[in-house]
């Protein structure tokens, strides 16, 4: 028993030291990556840019900086995403370290040609989590997107990752995709994925706009801006969305969360509805034995602006803009709506999901030929908007002026 016992003991003395990090690697053997492009190449290999923290660059002030970009880029092409990292440390000091990514941006030519082979390696390397946001490069390429120097953010890529959140946030033509939310709408048969498109406006000289002086500059000449949303079959870029139809996908889908929406007076001019809170009610059903689609919209707002003589401190005054705005969105949905079922025959709303909800067994039949099915489905729209609040004052000061 004494024998015994005393194995155990020496048996966890050795355990102790021995537990560890088998893979722990010092933060100077580390390149940490934030931001990543993928790109297609001529002759059929990926060119994968990766946008890696400067440390001197990025430390607090009295840290010995000096003054140097506070990212590089590195850059490799392979025939797999895999390879061309691995070749990135013929050039870089240090591995490629995505633990941290926080944007992926494709470019146009390889999205429209496929992601889901490029794809494979970020949802299946144990380095890299599945929360960073992913977009699409509108007519360039994603190496073009990421060699761009941006002002308030001195790190591109949290310049990048934060305009999309409160682009989303307060305007709602945009929206934040994940790639485990990505995934899951190529694989799904009733809700594709949309991504944001995201474009580098370059004015004058490349050379210095892809320079340091482009961030020293009041007026930068180039400049980095998101879109509207990109629309893909399976794990191929079809088309693009307008700005209306991309408001209209984030509605519907209970992405929007403030925006603002002008709308026509009762006698001409505008007046401006701020929208506070958005819900949709989105049911399916089976109807005579084919598909239908119910969209109960309930939005809350405020006036946030006036353009035109009306008296907001009448309470019939409010119902009409309330009806005003009701019966725009309606008919800005519904158009919305049936351009993408006409243009792209894809299902980006997730109507395909409802009518599985509302029916397994016809779903069944129905999913199997889904895109001509959606193409002619009816939605039934129903928009209720109320206004909350008219701001600060009552009437326009503009009632005043003869």
């Amino acid at each position: 028993m004494k024998r015994n016992f005393t194995m155990l003991i020496m048996l966890i003395v050795f355990l102790l030291f021995t537990t560890g990090c088998w893979n722990r690697r010092e933060l100077n053997e580390l390149a940490i990556t934030l931001a990543i492009g993928l790109d297609i190449t001529k002759n059929g290999q990926y060119l994968v840019t990766a946008q890696v923290v400067n440390p001197a660059e990025v430390a607090g002030k009295g840290s010995g900086g000096t003054g140097n970009s506070p990212v590089i880029i590195y850059q490799a092409k392979g025939k797999t995403v895999f390879e061309a990292f691995r070749k990135m440390t013929k050039e870089s000091p240090r591995k490629i370290y995505p633990s941290h990514l926080r944007i992926l941006v494709i470019g146009e030519s390889l999205a429209r040609e496929g992601i889901g082979k490029p794809l494979d390696l970020l949802s299946r390397h144990w380095q890299v989590r599945s929360d960073f946001f992913t977009v699409v490069a509108k007519g360039m390429n994603a190496e073009d997107i990421l060699k761009v120097p941006t002002t308030i953010e001195k790190i591109p890529a949290n310049k990048l990752f934060s305009t999309l959140v409160v682009s989303e946030k307060e305007w709602a033509g945009t929206s934040a995709v994940t790639l485990d939310e990505l995934i899951a709408g190529m694989i799904s048969d009733g809700k594709k994925p949309v991504l944001t498109g995201i474009q580098a406006d370059i004015k004058g000289d490349k050379e210095t706009s892809l320079s340091k002086q482009n961030v020293e500059m009041i007026d930068p000449p180039a400049r980095i801006k998101y879109g509207n949303l990109a629309v893909f079959k399976k794990d191929k870029l079809v088309g693009w969305l307008d700005e209306k139809q991309s408001k209209t996908y984030n509605v519907i889908t209970n992405k929007e969360k403030s925006t603002v929406v002008n709308i026509a007076c009762p006698k001409g001019g505008k007046a401006v509805y701020e929208v506070k809170k958005s819900n949709t009610d989105l049911k399916g059903k089976i109807k005579n034995g084919k598909p239908e689609i119910d969209l109960n919209v309930t939005v809350e707002g405020n006036v946030g602006e006036v353009e035109c003589r009306i008296d907001l401190t009448k309470p019939e005054t409010i119902e009409k803009l309330e009806k005003i705005y009701e019966k725009e969105t309606k008919e800005m949905f519904k158009k919305a709506i049936e351009q993408v079922q006409v243009n792209y025959k894809v299902d980006i709303f997730g109507f395909g999901e409802a009518i599985h909800r509302a029916d397994p067994k016809a779903w069944k039949n129905l999913k199997k030929d889904w895109g001509k099915n959606f193409e002619n489905l009816p939605v039934n729209i129903k928009v209720q908007g109320e206004i909350r609040r008219v701001g600060t004052v009552g009437n326009s000061f503009l009632e005043k002026i003869k």
